[in-house]
C-alpha cells in the first residue's frame, strides 16, 4: 500500500500559541488511523488542519502525490468526508441530508437515489428515509451523518469523536457497525478519540497526541504494550510505573531493583541502566496470603490493600508492595477472596507482562 496522506514537520499555532507539532505521520490507502489523547491534546486541531479550516504555520502535508498547498481547496474538500461530535444536519428529511453532498457534486438524480438508499440500508436507517432530521435521536442523527459521509465515497474520511455524546448501548452498536463498514469498504480513515477501547477496535495504527505533540505511532498492540515514555504509558492504561535499576541480565531475563525489591522482566538490557518498570493492572493476579498456588509467574510480591474501588464490572485494587501496585479483579473474585482495605494479599505477574522504558 502507498501513502494517501503524509505529514512532515507540521506546526500549528492558535492565538500565537503552539497547539500542534508533528514531525512525521502518514496514513496509507485503506488504513484506519486512530488518533488518541486527552482533551486539549490537539486532536481536533489536527482534523481542522487536514480539512483546510486551519492553516499551519509550518510544514508540509501531502495528499495523494501532491502537496496540499498546491491543490485547490474546493476540489480537495470534495475528496474528504467529515463527521463531527455533534451531527450538523440540514433542516430537511433524512434522505435529503444524505443526498446533500451528492447534489453538490452534481451527480445524476438516479445515481443519487441509488447511493442514498444503499447507505441508508447499510446503516440500518431505511425506515427513517422521509423523517425530518429534527425528529431524530442522537444515535439516529449520527447514523445519518455517517451515511452522508460514506455516500460521497471520499478518498479520506475524518471522524472527530463521533460517538462521545451517545449513551453506552447506542455507542456500542454504532461502533460495531462502523467497524464492519470500514473493513468492508477499505475506507481510508482518521478517527479521533480519547477512548482507548474505540482506538483498539477500529485502528490499524494508533497515534498518541499529548500536549500538542505526537509522542508515539504504531500498531495498536505495540503502542499499548510498549509505550515510549512514562506519559504515553500512563495514558494508555499502564498504572504501575516504578523507577528502578537493572542489576543483572541473563537468559533473556532482566532483573530490576525497584525500591529494594528484585523484579523480573523479559528482554535484554545492560546492568546499571536506570529504567521505568511498567505494568498494566489487568496483568496482575491477586491471592489471599494463604491461597497462592504454583504458577509460571516469575514475580511474586506481598503487600497490604490501600484502596479498593469499583470500576464498572471490575474492582480496582491498590496494593502497597513497597510501591503502589495496581490490579484489576472481577467482582466475583473480590467477593470470593473477601477483599477489603487493610487486608494482606499476595500479587503475581509474569515477566513477559512487564515493559521497561530506559531513562
Amino acid at each position: 500500500m502507498s501513502d494517501l496522506l503524509a505529514i512532515r514537520d507540521l506546526l500549528v499555532r492558535r492565538e500565537e500559541q503552539i497547539v500542534l507539532e508533528i514531525d512525521r505521520l502518514s496514513v496509507q490507502k485503506g488504513e484506519v488511523l486512530a488518533v488518541i489523547g486527552p482533551n486539549g491534546a490537539g486532536k481536533s486541531t489536527l482534523l481542522l488542519t487536514l480539512s483546510r479550516l486551519i492553516r499551519p504555520a509550518r510544514g508540509e502535508i501531502t495528499f495523494g502525490d501532491q502537496p496540499l498547498e498546491a491543490q485547490n481547496d474546493l476540489q480537495y474538500r470534495r475528496r474528504i468526508g467529515l463527521v463531527l461530535q455533534e451531527p450538523l444536519l440540514l433542516n430537511t428529511s433524512v434522505f435529503e441530508n444524505v443526498a446533500a453532498g451528492l447534489r453538490f457534486r452534481h451527480l445524476p438524480k438516479e445515481e443519487i437515489t441509488r447511493r442514498v438508499d444503499a447507505w441508508l440500508a447499510r446503516l440500518g436507517i431505511s425506515h427513517l428515509r422521509d423523517r425530518p432530521a429534527a425528529k431524530l435521536s442522537g444515535g439516529e442523527a449520527q447514523r445519518v451523518s455517517l451515511a452522508r459521509a460514506f455516500a460521497i465515497a471520499p478518498s479520506l474520511l475524518l471522524l472527530d469523536e463521533p460517538f462521545s455524546a451517545l449513551d453506552s448501548p447506542t455507542r456500542s452498536r454504532l461502533l460495531e457497525d462502523l467497524h464492519s463498514l470500514l473493513k468492508e469498504t477499505g475506507q481510508t480513515t482518521i478517527f479521533v478519540t480519547h477512548d482507548l477501547d474505540e482506538a483498539l477496535l477500529l485502528g490499524d495504527q494508533v497515534a498518541v497526541l499529548l500536549a500538542g505533540r505526537l509522542r508515539q505511532c504504531g500498531r495498536p498492540e505495540q503502542v499499548f504494550a510498549e509505550p515510549t515514555d512514562a506519559d504515553v504509558a500512563a495514558f494508555v492504561g499502564v498504572e504501575t510505573i516504578v523507577s528502578g535499576q537493572v542489576i543483572a541480565c541473563r537468559d533473556g531475563r532482566v532483573i530490576v531493583d525497584a525500591n529494594g525489591l528484585h523484579l523480573e522482566a523479559a528482554g535484554e538490557m545492560n546492568p546499571g541502566r536506570t529504567v521505568l518498570f511498567c505494568l498494566r493492572p489487568e496483568d496482575v493476579t491477586l491471592w489471599t496470603k494463604d491461597g497462592v498456588p504454583a504458577s509460571s509467574a516469575r514475580n511474586r510480591l506481598t503487600g497490604r490493600i490501600l484502596r479498593l474501588s469499583q470500576q464498572g464490572s471490575m474492582f480496582r485494587v491498590v496494593v502497597d508492595c513497597g510501591f503502589p501496585l495496581m490490579a484489576l479483579v472481577t467482582r466475583a473474585s473480590a467477593r470470593e477472596m473477601s477483599l477489603a482495605e487493610g487486608m494482606d494479599v499476595s500479587a503475581s505477574f509474569k515477566a513477559s507482562a512487564v515493559h521497561l522504558i530506559p531513562r
